[in-house]
């Protein structure tokens, strides 16, 4: 074929390979691509042979269509060497697996596979993921459109450009890509969290086992409790507690409160001493206390601070957003003095003193209070933070409103 045609891949299955070498070479049963460049490109094709399976060399093959009916021919049928890495079975990978849609973000089912063909060589260049892709497999989509068509109606038909999907079921595979999920980097971690809770829990294992751990330890955060725990299970020790560790000690102490005790106990032992500390003192807390809903997690400065020191180690330092609400003004012996908003900070003069700034009415809540009042309290003073103390008035933690709406959205 010299100029480009769309083909869908289920209707090359079955097809004759003929060269004129040989004649006859066989019928195809799956294309390989390349995955590894700008254009994933068809480079072998797997085929039915008397002697039994053979990769063939697919470059120097045309596609030729007689009707409904294609083949496939080349002067000479070679022997295919392919490289260790970047290939993908059609069939065997992609064709009713899952994929995801890396703009719908969400799972999506691959029903067939779009190619296009040109003198230039066969790529690879959407995928088909609508319901006329499946009857069209089974034979039965000219019949059913013609009968829709009566009505006026169609039948569901919808394509995803290659570039926009990520192919990731691979889980019983032993694919090596070198660029492994990178269109997933662009993914919020939540919503890479909903469309992990949708795969089935080898494809779950292996998408996590292949993020770095702060992406991982921000997606394992937005993963639903009984999700956070089967995942757990199933990585091992040194990784999990890898990610665990780039989590806030709260959001930690949470899911290990989920486990059974020995597992969470053998986390905790393989996390640095520091980070394991902070979980446990979380985890000793009752439920329904303040302290157990509490972040370990908060920026504080001593009142004789001039501002554009604090602003200069705030650079310094890079704290997450949730830790700037608020700062906090301790005293030598970390007992809490008093607040300073943020805004406080950034309009005031920077040779002032921060004791000059901060508010001393703010009271702190107290470790052992009820939790039950959260909502209320940071809804009536219109809080993003609160400061926690302990019962000699040192600085414990702060409550943050995101896990106060967290705690509220799990009770109903």
């Amino acid at each position: 074929m010299n100029s480009n045609t769309t083909i869908y891949f289920s209707r090359l299955l079955g097809s004759k390979l003929i060269s004129e070498d040989e004649g006859e070479v066989g019928s195809l049963l799956d294309l390989i691509v390349d995955v590894g460049g700008q254009r994933p490109r068809v480079v072998a094709a797997s085929v039915r042979c008397p002697e039994g399976e053979r990769l063939v060399d697919f470059i120097p093959f045309r596609i030729k269509r007689r009707g409904s009916r294609f083949s496939l021919s080349a002067a000479s049928a070679e022997d295919a060497f392919l490289p260790a890495e970047n290939l993908l079975y059609m069939k065997k990978h992609l064709l009713d697996k899952q994929i995801v849609d890396v703009d719908g973000r969400k799972l999506v089912r691959v029903n067939d596979l779009v190619l296009d063909s040109s003198s230039s060589g066969c790529y690879l260049v959407a995928v088909d993921v609508g319901v006329e892709g499946l009857f069209r497999r089974l034979g039965v989509a000219k019949p059913l459109s013609r009968l829709l068509g009566l009505f006026k109606k169609a039948l569901p038909s919808k394509l995803i450009l290659w570039n926009e999907v990520e192919a990731v079921d691979f889980s019983s595979t032993q694919i090596k890509l070198s660029k492994a999920y990178s269109k997933l980097d662009g993914i919020h971690p939540s919503d890479l969290a909903d469309i992990l809770e949708d795969m089935d829990h080898a494809s779950r294992v292996a998408l996590f086992n292949s993020l770095d751990e702060e992406r991982a330890a921000d997606v394992l955060e937005e993963l639903q409790p009984d999700a956070q725990v089967k995942l757990l299970e199933n990585l091992s020790e040194e990784k999990a507690a890898d990610v665990l560790e780039k989590m806030p000690a709260d959001e930690v102490a949470d899911i290990l409160d989920e486990l059974k005790a020995e597992k969470a106990e053998r986390l905790l032992a393989e996390m640095e001493t520091e980070s394991s500390s902070e979980v446990r003192s979380l985890m000793a807390y009752s439920d329904g206390t303040v302290g157990s809903v509490m972040s370990k997690d908060y920026v504080f400065f001593n009142q004789s601070m001039k501002v554009g020191d604090a602003l200069a180690e705030l650079r310094a330092v890079k704290p997450e957003a949730e830790m700037v609400y608020s700062l906090y003004v301790l005293d030598a012996r970390g007992k809490y003095v008093a607040t300073v908003s943020l805004r406080d900070i950034i309009v005031a003069d920077s040779e002032a003193r921060l004791g000059e700034i901060m508010n001393s009415v703010t009271d702190p809540l107290h470790d052992t209070d009820d939790a039950d009042g959260l909502p209320e309290l940071m809804l009536k003073y219109k809080l993003h933070t609160a400061p926690v103390v302990d019962a000699d008035g040192r600085m414990a933690g702060t409550i943050v409103i995101e896990d106060v709406l967290e705690r509220v959205m799990r009770k109903r």
